[in-house]
């Protein structure tokens, strides 16, 4: 089997790529040129809109899956820049949608708790998404493109994804957070925000599962415990035992100059559970799990 993954170095790539069986031959496609590790990955380089490049590579390649984890996930970021959000979040995932069709290979196209506005909470897949921002709109465009482009093809929705890299940095929450606080910084956390957290090497795991089954359509990847962000930031204070004083709670909807956020945007894991052989965790195993894993080479 061959896969694909977009992203590759990104957070949540990372934990895909490590966990990856040695029966699969993997494939990364990447903005900037990485450093050679133990991992067998072909990793290419380069822009993805481009799209010409694209193109040539998926063909060459010819995967039987994809999974596609690159995007401008910033919220704000979206927000300020809405040409570049559309172009990367939307238009590159249209491309790879028809490519992807076209050699008859299975998208599992990676999309977020955001999507929903965060009125009632617990969504499920059948659920309808409404945002509240620009990132959460491109994203439900492009899940949208995915689902019509191929019957074969999956949405995955992760909740928060926690835990610390595993090869590249990326946007690893966890590792920004334990930063700040060695500086002795204060973190201002949402309380208004309650999410169902995932850690990413349960989410990494998962998304091998979905390149290998024959599950189609739309799955909640998120963890069994709902809590604020800023009750997050309290467990992972007392994880590491650090000053909880020093974690502050803030309401996000009430700073200026943000985008707005979903109040709660909790997600029902219940069909993970019941066609995943991946289980689903608790915040506490989650991060346990993450915090405990290594790399092949380091064990």
């Amino acid at each position: 089997m061959k896969l694909l993954v977009t992203g590759s170095n990104g957070f949540l790539a990372g934990s895909v790529i490590a966990q990856v069986p040695t029966h699969i031959t993997l494939h990364g496609l990447c903005r900037n040129k990485l450093e050679k590790s133990s991992i067998d990955i072909v990793h290419h380089a380069f822009d993805l809109t481009d799209f010409n490049t694209l193109e040539e590579i998926i063909h060459s390649i010819r995967p039987d899956s994809i999974i596609h984890t690159a995007a401008i996930s910033n919220i704000d970021t979206c927000e300020t820049n809405k040409i570049i959000a559309e172009q990367v979040n939307v238009d590159v995932t249209r491309q790879l949608a028809q490519l992807a069709n076209d050699i008859d290979c299975k998208l599992i196209f990676c999309s977020t708790d955001s999507i929903f506005d965060g009125i009632h909470g617990f969504y499920t897949e059948e659920d309808i998404p409404h945002a509240v921002n620009v990132y959460a709109a491109t994203k439900i465009k492009a899940e949208q493109i995915v689902l019509k482009a191929n019957k074969k093809n999956a949405v995955a929705r992760f909740s928060l994804i926690v835990g610390l890299p595993v090869i590249n940095a990326g946007n690893s929450f966890l590792s920004t957070l334990i930063d700040k606080i060695k500086k002795g910084d204060d973190i201002q956390l949402p309380s208004n925000e309650i999410r169902t957290p995932i850690d990413v090497i349960t989410a990494g795991k998962a998304l091998i599962e979905l390149a290998e089954n024959d599950f189609s359509g739309i799955i909640h990847l998120a963890g069994n415990t709902s809590l604020t962000r800023y009750e997050l930031g309290l467990e992972i204070a007392s994880i590491f035992n650090f000053p909880k004083h020093k974690i502050l709670p803030i309401n996000s909807n009430s700073l200026p100059g943000r985008a707005p956020r979903p109040n709660n945007a909790s997600l029902d894991n219940s069909k993970a559970k019941q066609y995943l052989e991946t289980p689903m965790l608790s915040i506490i195993d989650g991060l346990t799990l993450s915090l405990n894993f290594k790399l092949p080479e380091d064990e």
